[in-house]
């Protein structure tokens, strides 16, 4: 028997294995269908076809997929499969940090193998650490992660998908992650396939803020897949995970009971905010959040001596039983000046909201405390607080009441003083009491204070406290973890606000109001007028200095 000669049998049948290879290329899902175990494996739902197709036939792709919704097991399988028809194409994983996109991508890798054992035959390595992971193919193929980061210039790969794309920078996007991806692979025969989808760039994510970058980008995605431009965007709410089996009902009950916000960007997938007359551009704002740590009192230097720093304390006022009705809001900024004493930035360290439900008596205990937590000191002169703004209108006067009052602190007895405010003439029960409290009325000055936010977010003078997705890996080993996630989640809702809020002109002024009557913001409020009385009282104005001249006069 002579021994079968295996060139002619590929060449015999060469034109079906590239119908083949072509036909599993252009249907993913049928791909994962063919190498899916007897037992085992995964049911891949209708929409998740519909993606998996999609994924592998546009060279930019849009989903806004709430959670629950399988979109990273689906956009990681699809690279997967990518890998394993286009020889030695390079994809990237990324996300707002790489330790993020190696979280999601690891769980996810560990998944396919499992339900899919076929598909190790096809990995040559993989190897994941805490910010790192890289996969590789057995036809020179390599998936790894990147982080959307300025670290990341200048680097190349063939294809990218981008994890929860509604945080992500427009400048730094453009400027460091897009250039990425712009050389196209070339195949085995070192040419270009004009059909292959080089420079492809994938967006997932639930949604964001309609006045942001993000917002104009996935509205102007959709208007290029109505004239056919090779995009398509993909949307829906948790109807469709439901009906899939993909979430419980409980869940999405629960998550309508709590943050309003939240559960609209995470379950409705709805863009929330002004889409027109928006007080900022919300991007600019998510732009700020560059402070890995909040500050959760005044820190001390090594001889346990506090620092010299320079602090500002902001209360915004309500009186509520209802824990869905709005709350008080103190916010701690913290001032940074250069060598000449200009102010060059200012630090939102901290946002504290005290429960419901307080008498005015129990809130200036705990405005107190946050005083002297941030070295506030009744000798002015030692004290590193600089003053406490105090929203007076209507019943923010009761506060102010209850701060000119002596008081003490309930749990540890201790005196916390009476203060006298600064600019107007209400009586303390102390004749001697230090003027600490800014007693703000905003009547007549309420486009000044608008505008003096907006100045400080334009400018770039503003810094809030990062996520703490992106800190908690990072963080001190002497940090309160919980404190630190209850601030960041506190500088979140910061942002929801402002993005909910509209510029509203009146006859004699500017003000704002709300787009969503649900959506507090108290936490505007008080930041608003702390960053207004910085302006005001504490900005140093730069001094030109004049030379001596000599006047000769000739005759």
């Amino acid at each position: 028997m002579q021994p079968t000669d295996n060139s002619n049998i590929i060449k015999k049948h060469l034109h079906k294995w590239t119908e083949l290879c072509s036909f599993l290329k252009w249907y993913p899902d049928i791909f994962y269908d063919m190498i899916k175990p007897d037992v085992g494996g995964i049911k891949l739902d209708l929409y998740q076809r519909v993606m998996m197709r999609v994924l592998s036939r546009f060279q930019q792709n849009y989903f806004c997929i709430p959670r629950g919704g399988s979109k990273t097991l689906t956009q990681i399988m699809v690279a997967y499969h990518t890998a394993v028809c286009f020889p030695n194409v390079t994809i990237a994983i990324t996300a707002s940090t790489k330790e993020s996109a190696v979280k999601i991508w690891k769980e996810k890798h560990d998944e396919i193998l499992r339900f899919y054992p076929s598909m190790n035959d096809e990995i040559k390595s993989a190897n994941f650490s805490k910010d790192s992971g890289r996969v590789e193919f057995q036809n020179g193929a390599v998936i790894d992660n990147l982080a959307n980061a300025q670290s990341s210039k200048g680097l190349r790969r063939r294809r990218g998908s981008l994890e929860e794309s509604a945080l992500i920078d427009k400048d730094l996007y453009e400027d460091a992650i897009e250039p990425i991806f712009n050389i196209p692979r070339t195949t085995v025969t070192g040419e270009i396939d004009p059909t292959e989808l080089n420079s492809q760039i994938n967006r997932f994510s639930t949604s964001g803020y309609k006045n942001s970058d993000e917002y104009e980008k996935i509205l102007t995605m959709v208007k290029e897949m109505t004239d056919l431009k090779g995009t398509y965007v993909f949307g829906s709410d948790w109807r469709i995970p439901i009906h899939f089996g993909r979430q419980k009902m409980s869940t999405i009950n629960k998550a309508r009971q709590g943050n309003v916000t939240r559960f609209r960007q995470n379950y409705l997938c709805d863009w929330i905010g002004a889409s027109s007359g928006a007080l900022i551009n919300i991007s600019k704002l998510i732009k700020a959040r560059t402070i890995s740590t909040p500050e959760l009192e005044c820190p001390k230097d090594k001889r346990g001596n506090l620092e010299l720093n320079e602090y500002v304390i902001g209360v915004d006022v309500a009186r509520s039983s209802s824990d869905s009705n709005n709350k008080s809001a103190i916010v701690v900024l913290k001032i940074i000046r250069n060598a000449q004493g200009i102010i060059r930035q200012v630090h939102l360290v901290n946002i504290i909201c005290p429960p419901n439900g307080l008498n005015y008596k129990e809130q200036a205990i705990i405005v107190k405390q946050t005083f002297k937590k941030y070295g506030g000191n009744l000798d002015l002169n030692k004290s590193r607080v600089k003053a406490v703004i105090i929203d007076a209108n209507s019943i923010g006067q009761g506060l102010v009441e209850a701060l000119l009052e002596d008081s003490t602190d309930p749990e540890t007895n201790e005196e916390l003083g009476c203060w006298a405010t600064i600019n107007t003439n209400d009586k303390p029960d102390v004749p001697s009491a230090p003027p600490i409290v800014y007693s703000l009325k905003s009547q007549g000055i309420n486009g000044d204070i608008i505008r003096t936010f907006i100045d400080y977010v334009e400018s770039n003078k503003l810094k809030l406290i990062k996520s703490f997705e992106d800190v908690k890996n990072n963080l001190p080993k002497d940090v309160n973890e919980t404190e630190v996630e209850l601030s960041a989640a506190q500088t979140q809702m910061l942002i929801d606000e402002v993005a909910n809020l509209r510029l509203k002109e009146t006859q004699t002024t500017i003000t704002v109001e709300q787009v969503v009557k649900r959506i507090d913001k108290d936490r505007y409020a008080a930041t608003a007028y702390s960053l207004y009385y910085i302006s005001l009282f504490l900005e140093k104005e730069i001094e030109e200095n004049y030379d001596d001249f000599t006047f000769f006069i000739y005759n």
